[in-house]
């Protein structure tokens, strides 16, 4: 049976407790392999690593660590179907989709090693003769990742990215379910040429190795993707140690389809961000907001559709619905369908945990729409993070607004119009990180910010120029040639 290790100051290792957890296939129950779980000394050990390594590697020259990036690109471009067959059978979303995520993460290498030679500062006239004055940045230190499992290479890459480049070293927690492609992007980085100690992958459940890796007084900032129960518990905890954190959460996006929409195309928005990935991303689409005039086509053309997507194995390229993460997740979210029809919701389509075909072996779920559904219904205000859609009746894009924006959360918002200042004034006013006009809810790219407002996270965006800010700190820089005193705002006035 395969064996994952944790990988601290070069070299792969076993952890201190001996113990392992199952890494399971969502599509078909297979053990794929056994995940080396970790303890305090463990992420003690990697943070040490770090932070010897760090010392030096902030003196290398920002383009030279760069020529690192370019080569971990390019060894990912070499590896993409490789990659890609990994990731779906370990977390199960189709294949294409797979290609689709790692191609991300070969952008984003691409992406940030160009940042080797740009990292822009700022040089500004000072208000005094004979002065100069300029801004740059400089690495914070030691930064703790901690990663999901639904875009295990992406959002991996979004972080140790800018992290490496802007001269700060690595301690990873990647999600348990996950291991198997958290390992093999360490080696990538370890062919590439990174020194050893500047990337260090420190597996085990967040309760221990999470927890140790905030509360660790080396680790100078976390950067955490996931929920938002563990995402505010992470910033309490770390906002007492007056750590940085940079956190994305979840999402409650919500597509407004207008009067004048292309409704053809809106399908197709919705189909995607609503059973991509089997729901499970913080971008999918979760409520549909339709003006009541089309709201009946709408709902006609989504059924003529809904019964083309194909359950099954992610490996199969003619499959295009995979399987939720395990057991768990796919129980809560048939409690969530359970609860909707409770609560009144009319169902269209899907509603139960789907069988037979031998889907019994993993854990799939039908793709489900709820319609007539109330804004303040739990399934349209909470996450579910499964191949849930709640359509909503809207009778003008003033109350679409108002209902999108009623959710605790505000990543992406999506509108369909031919109307061009009605698609402006959308762009205006949904409170949202993200906004699409006559497209989905998903389909981030990676040169621009990546985040949301509200419960979604605290400020801080991951992938483009934005999220150098999460790794760096700003440093002003005054040099005086003058060979006097100058005082400024007294000797200038």
């Amino acid at each position: 049976m395969k064996k994952v290790l944790n990988f601290i100051n070069g070299e792969w290792c076993e952890s201190s407790t001996g113990k392992t957890a199952s890494v399971l296939n969502p599509a078909t129950g297979e053990v794929l392999a056994e995940v080396t779980q970790s303890a305090k000394d463990d992420v003690d050990r990697a943070v040490e690593a770090a932070k010897t390594a760090q010392k030096s590697w902030r003196l290398v020259p920002a383009p030279e660590r760069a020529e690192i990036l370019y080569q971990v690109a390019f060894l990912l471009k070499e590896r993409k179907e490789d990659l890609a067959q990994i990731l779906t059978s370990e977390m199960g979303k189709v294949i294409d989709e797979g290609r689709g995520e790692v191609q991300e993460a070969i952008d984003m290498a691409y992406y940030m090693a160009g940042e080797g030679r740009r990292m822009f500062g700022d040089t500004v006239p000072s208000e005094l003769r004979n002065k100069f004055a300029m801004s740059i940045r400089v690495p914070v230190g030691v930064a703790g990742l901690i990663t999901p499992w639904n875009f295990p290479i992406a959002i991996a890459s979004w972080k140790s990215l800018p992290a490496l480049v802007t001269g700060n070293a690595i301690v990873w927690k990647p999600a348990t379910e996950t291991p198997i492609l958290a390992a093999e992007f360490v080696k990538i980085y370890e062919e590439a040429g990174l020194p050893k100690g500047l990337i260090n992958l420190v597996h085990g459940s967040g309760s221990v190795v999470g927890n140790a890796m905030v509360e660790h007084p080396d680790i100078d900032l976390i950067s955490f993707t996931g929920s938002n129960e563990v995402g505010r518990d992470i910033n309490g905890k770390a906002g007492a140690l007056l750590k940085r954190t940079s956190l994305e959460m979840g999402g409650k996006n919500a597509i407004t389809v207008l009067e004048d929409a292309d409704l053809d195309l809106a399908v197709e928005g919705i189909l995607w961000g609503a059973f991509g990935t089997s729901g499970q991303r913080c971008t999918a689409t979760s409520r549909v907001l339709v003006h009541k005039d089309v709201k009946e086509e709408l709902e006609g053309k989504l059924l003529d559709r809904i019964g083309e997507l194909k359950l099954g194995n992610g490996l199969d390229e003619t499959v295009k619905v995979g399987p939720v993460i395990n057991r768990s997740s796919l129980e809560r979210i048939d409690e969530y369908v359970k609860v909707g029809q409770e609560e009144g919701a009319k169902l269209l389509a899907g509603g139960k945990i789907a069988t037979g075909d031998g889907l019994d072996k993993g854990n799939f779920y039908l793709p489900t729409i709820f319609t007539d559904v109330k804004p303040n219904m739990r399934i349209a205000m909470e996450e579910i993070f499964g191949p849930v859609v709640s359509i909503i009746p809207i009778q003008s894009m003033e109350e679409a607004i108002e209902i999108n924006n009623m959710v605790e959360f505000g990543l992406s918002s999506a509108i369909y119009t031919q109307n061009v200042n009605q698609a402006f004034e959308a762009m205006r006013d949904l409170d949202t990180g993200i906004v699409y006009v006559n497209a989905g809810t998903t389909g981030a790219e990676i040169h621009l910010p990546f985040g949301g407002t509200k419960g979604t996270g605290n400020g801080h965006r991951d992938s483009g120029v934005a999220s150098l800010d999460v790794y760096t700190e700003w440093k002003s820089i005054y040099v005086d040639y003058s060979g006097k005193l100058q005082r400024a705002q007294i000797d200038n006035y």
